[in-house]
């Protein structure tokens, strides 16, 4: 695989962006409204049809095409990141070889889900799809999701590969965190899956986050990172501990529900949201108004 300077695809909070639908098709003008608001509020990078954006409910053409017009909306303003994971490896293969012609910066590839596979299954899966990339990858774990934990040793061989630069890490285990960027620090970046961990992970060498924050607060989520990345470590700590309820309640139910409420009654997009999701509950919203009132946000 040669040598390879692994490049840090970005330093901060990017977005995993929602999204915005409207009469059952992606609504184009809020896109393009809610990517314009994100850079304008100093966010780091983009991350377009993650979980957060619904990916596993959009049609191929609307996973095609949002990628696109994520690269020619944001032209080069931040950096793109694509999710183009599967739980096939050919599709996955196939998206990710669209995501690199059409221009996005890397790739976001999360552990197959539902058939999940062997740790030799999952280093064969991804080597597979960092063969035909010609962008970095980040991988993705989120075992609350996939029902499958990628652990240190799947992470040492996936490292070799020169297109394998980071992990976004989603498990909630700081022990387990600790123990990768012990080892591989070198190898990989490690950015934050979870919007409550932001400051411990960074405290461990992690560069940023992949946050669903930062949809209605991309300068905090920002602000965050650059504080602690200017050694600011108690305003990082406190700002983090200021939105601390807000961000548990954008977990109140299933992601992205909550967060897509929130939009709405901040006027970013409709409240549309695909099924098997559907709008937020009630009394949820209620104990979500409050805790976005009390980030002043309405």
């Amino acid at each position: 695989m040669g040598t390879f300077n692994k490049e840090i695809i970005f330093n901060g909070a990017a977005t995993a962006l929602i999204t915005p639908m409207r009469n059952g098709a992606v609504d184009y003008d809020d896109f393009s409204r809610l990517i314009d608001a994100q850079i304008a509020c100093g966010i780091d990078a983009l991350v377009v049809c993650g979980t957060t954006g619904e990916a596993a409910a959009l049609t191929d053409e609307e996973h095609k095409e949002c990628i696109r017009f994520t690269v020619e909306k944001t032209a080069g303003r931040v950096p793109v990141i694509a999710g183009t994971g599967s739980n096939d490896t050919d599709y996955a293969n196939e998206l990710s070889k669209y995501a690199c012609e059409v221009g996005a910066d890397a790739l976001l590839l999360v552990t197959p889900y539902y058939n999940k596979t062997s740790p030799k299954g999952l280093v064969k899966h991804f080597l597979s799809t960092a063969e035909v990339s010609t962008k970095p990858i980040i991988l993705y774990n989120v075992p609350s999701r996939t029902g499958m934990n990628m652990t240190l040793p799947t992470l040492r061989e996936l490292a070799k590969h020169e297109r394998i630069v980071a992990v976004k890490e989603a498990s909630g285990n700081i022990s387990a965190v600790a123990e990768i960027a012990s080892e591989l620090s070198d190898s990989l970046t490690i950015y934050s899956g979870n919007d409550d961990q932001i400051v411990p992970l960074l405290s461990l060498g992690g560069r940023g986050v992949i946050s669903v924050l930062s949809n209605i607060m991309p300068k905090e989520t920002h602000d965050i990172c650059a504080m602690y990345a200017e050694g600011n470590v108690t305003g990082a700590r406190d700002l983090q501990l200021r939105l601390l309820k807000l961000i548990n309640n954008l977990f109140i139910e299933v992601n992205p529900i909550p967060v897509k409420a929130a939009c709405a009654m901040m006027g970013i997009c409709s409240e549309e949201i695909r099924l098997p999701l559907c709008e937020i509950e009630d009394a949820h919203r209620e104990v979500l108004i409050e805790s976005m009132k009390a980030a002043e946000l309405l």
